[in-house]
């Protein structure tokens, strides 16, 4: 089995955008799944409904709405572009923010759960001791939903490795630049004898979201049996 030099580039562009919207979207889901469990507020079922569209969107409107969010004329991303030089369209910062944002929802969920699942008198007790309510989240909370924080950001960096609808409308398919592993098994799939690198990169695409799938259960359980037991 025989890679080529852009399947490389892509690979490596897949890991890298996936790694990217994982790292950035960790924070803002652990507080979501917090602020969806702990908090009562106006806006809450909008808030969840927010979180979970683009589970039910079309990638295809997902990738237009961001393109014209974050665009080079967008509101967001012209703000961007000239106060912190920094652009999403047609880059591969887009196309980290497109993976977090289609992988966003199952990471809150999973977060969601384990947040669920704490015992509040293990916090309580925290605070009757003396602690803040800031420390008693990093200190308590936080590593009693390590489980679902894990299991949640390996199920994200799954789906940011496979998406395409939503990339590819939002940053094209440029190789080197934009090109993912998805876009270029598509890339494939348009050309006469592509069948072959088309397969072989699917192949690929199947085993690292096996492993992905295999390491979130695996840890989950882990640092769940090492909670119990502590």
């Amino acid at each position: 089995m025989e890679f080529r030099p852009e399947d490389w580039i892509a690979l490596a562009l897949s890991l890298k955008v996936a790694a990217v919207a994982v790292l950035f979207s960790a924070p803002l889901a652990v507080l979501v799944a917090w602020l969806l469990v702990r908090r009562e507020f106006w806006g809450k079922t909008l808030l969840n409904g927010l979180v979970h569209l683009p589970l039910i969107l079309p990638p295809v409107v997902t990738g237009y709405l961001l393109l014209l969010s974050f665009g080079r004329k967008g509101f967001f991303g012209s703000f961007l572009e000239q106060e912190l030089g920094l652009v999403f369209s047609f880059r591969w910062t887009g196309a980290a923010l497109a993976a977090g944002v289609m992988g966003f929802p199952l990471m809150v969920r999973a977060i969601r759960l384990s947040l669920e699942a704490v015992d509040r008198r293990l916090e309580a007790a925290a605070s009757t001791l003396g602690a803040s309510p800031f420390r008693v989240f990093l200190t308590v909370t936080l590593p009693l939903t390590m489980p679902g924080l894990v299991a949640g950001a390996i199920l994200a960096f799954a789906k940011a490795l496979g998406e395409f609808g939503a990339t590819i409308t939002f940053v094209s398919n440029i190789p080197g630049e934009t090109q993912t592993l998805a876009a270029l098994i598509y890339t494939y799939t348009q050309t006469p004898e592509g069948d072959g690198p088309a397969l072989r990169l699917t192949l690929v695409s199947i085993v690292i979201s096996l492993a992905a799938l295999a390491g979130s259960e695996l840890l989950s359980r882990r640092m769940t049996a090492r909670r119990t037991a502590a």
